[in-house]
C-alpha cells in the first residue's frame, strides 16, 4: 500500500511528536521520577515512571553514590528540584559522631539525574529519620542520641533556600545554655521514627513503660522552624512494640507489631491525638509484623507494609489495605487484600497522576509496583510484570512529577 504525500507528512509528524514526548508505540510518555536508596552498596537507584503502564527504567547514571554511608532515609522537597539523603554512618554511639553520617543534598536534572551539591550534619549522634514541614521551607532530622549527653533524642531543624536547596541551622530560642541558644531540640528516650503533619511534628520514644511506648508532640512555628512541645505533653500509647508512625492532613497511623494492629488518630487543635472510632484495628488475617502505613492521595485508602517473616527463600510479606470513611472515621477491609509485594517492603509512594503505587522492598532489593483503582482502592499488578530490581538492599523511596531544568 502506498501513503499519499499528506499520509506520509501525517505519519511524519506522529512519530516526531511521539519522540518529543518520549513516546513509543508501547507506553506513555514519562510521568515521573522514583529514586529508592540502598544501604548495601550506598547507591540511589533511579527510575522513570511510564504513564501507560507504569513500568519502570533506569534513569541515565542510575544508580548514583549517596556521597555517604549506611542511607536510612531520603526526602524529596515538594517541587522536586532537590533530595535530601540521610546517612547513618558507621561506628556512631553517644557523643560519637558516625563515620560518613550527614545530609547529602543532590539536585535532580530535567532527566531525573541527581548531582550531589553539599552536605550537612545534624547536631546530635546516630542520625535516624527526616521531615519537612507542611510548606517544604524546614528540614528537620532526628537524632538517636542529644548532644546534652542526657540519654534523649534530639531533632536538629535547617531553613532550606528554594533556590539552592541548600540548609541553614535554625537554633532553639527557647533553651540557652550559658546564655547560647542550643543548636537542636530535645526529645525523648529512644526515638525511632517522627511524622509532620499541618503544623504538628510527632516523635515516637521507643522506650516502652509500663503502660507502653508514648508519643511527644510538637508544634511547628512556620514562620521560624521553632519546635514547641505541646500544652498536652507527652502522650502516652497502650502499644509495647510500635515500629512506625505515619499519616497525612488530619490523621496519624501507628503500626504495632507486638499486637499485628494499626492505632488509628485524629489530630486535633494543639497537636492532640484522639483515637478514631472503635479504637485500635486488627491487622488482616494472615499477615504479620506491619512497619509501615501509607494513606493515599485521596485520604481515603490506607494501606499497611507487613514485613512478616522476612524470608528471601519463604517469602510472605504482604500488603494490607483499608478504606477510611470521613463521616465516621473507622477502617474498613478492602475486599481482595492483603496483596503480595517483595520480601521485606519499608516503604511505599503513589505516582502524582493517582495511577500506581510503588513499594520498596529491603530484602530482596526490589521494587514493587501496583495500579490502584481510585473508586475502590484495590490494588492489581502491572501490565508488564510488578517487580523491579533496585539497589542492594533496598530502603525508602520518593517520587516526583517530571521536573523542569
Amino acid at each position: 500500500m502506498k501513503l499519499s504525500l499528506f499520509g506520509r507528512m501525517a505519519l511524519a509528524l506522529v512519530a516526531s511528536l511521539a519522540l518529543g514526548l518520549g513516546m513509543t508505540a508501547c507506553g506513555g510518555g514519562t510521568i515521573g521520577y522514583i529514586w529508592t536508596i540502598g544501604s548495601q552498596y550506598n547507591q540511589i537507584a533511579g527510575f522513570k515512571v511510564d504513564d501507560y503502564t507504569g513500568n519502570l527504567t533506569q534513569i541515565p547514571g542510575s544508580p548514583f553514590s549517596v556521597s555517604g554511608a549506611n542511607p536510612v532515609d531520603i526526602l524529596i522537597r515538594p517541587g522536586g528540584r532537590y533530595i535530601y539523603v540521610l546517612n547513618q554512618g558507621s561506628g556512631g554511639s553517644q557523643g560519637v559522631r558516625g563515620t560518613s553520617s550527614g545530609i547529602s543534598v543532590f539536585a535532580v536534572g530535567g532527566d531525573g539525574t541527581l548531582t550531589y551539591q553539599v552536605g550537612y550534619q545534624s547536631q546530635g549522634f546516630v542520625p535516624i529519620y527526616e521531615q519537612f514541614d507542611s510548606t517544604g521551607n524546614y528540614l528537620y532530622v532526628l537524632d538517636k542520641y542529644s548532644p546534652s549527653g542526657d540519654g534523649n533524642g534530639s531533632i536538629t531543624a535547617f531553613l532550606i533556600d528554594p533556590n539552592t536547596g541548600r540548609l541553614t541551622l535554625v537554633t532553639n530560642s527557647q533553651t540557652q545554655i550559658n546564655g547560647v541558644n542550643t543548636a537542636y531540640f530535645e526529645v525523648g528516650a529512644n526515638p525511632i521514627m517522627m511524622k509532620s503533619t499541618g503544623a504538628c511534628l510527632f516523635t515516637v520514644d521507643g522506650t516502652a513503660t509500663a503502660t507502653g511506648e508514648s508519643i511527644t508532640p510538637y508544634g511547628i512555628n512556620g514562620a521560624n522552624g521553632q519546635l514547641t512541645v505541646a500544652t498536652n505533653g507527652v502522650i502516652p500509647i497502650s502499644a509495647t512494640s510500635i515500629t512506625s508512625i505515619n499519616g497525612s492532613g488530619s490523621y496519624v497511623f501507628l503500626t504495632d507489631t507486638n499486637s499485628n494492629s494499626i492505632l488509628p488518630f485524629s489530630v486535633g487543635s494543639g497537636c492532640t491525638l484522639t483515637t478514631l472510632t472503635g479504637g485500635v484495628v486488627p491487622n488482616l488475617s494472615g499477615t504479620s509484623n506491619p512497619v509501615y502505613t501509607f494513606l493515599d492521595n485521596s485520604n481515603k485508602y490506607l494501606y499497611v507494609l507487613n514485613q512478616g517473616t522476612g524470608s528471601i527463600t519463604t517469602p510472605n510479606s504482604t500488603l494490607s489495605g483499608y478504606t477510611l470513611t470521613a463521616s465516621t472515621q473507622q477502617l474498613t477491609p478492602l475486599p481482595g487484600a492483603p496483596y503480595p509485594v517483595g520480601s521485606g517492603p519499608v516503604c511505599m509512594v503513589e505516582d502524582t497522576s493517582n495511577k500506581y503505587v510503588y513499594i520498596s522492598n529491603h530484602n530482596d532489593g526490589t521494587i514493587t509496583g501496583k495500579v490502584i483503582d481510585p473508586t475502590t482502592g484495590r490494588l492489581s499488578d502491572l501490565s508488564r510484570g510488578s517487580s523491579f530490581a533496585a539497589t542492594g538492599q533496598a530502603g525508602c523511596l520518593v517520587l516526583s512529577g517530571v521536573v523542569s531544568e
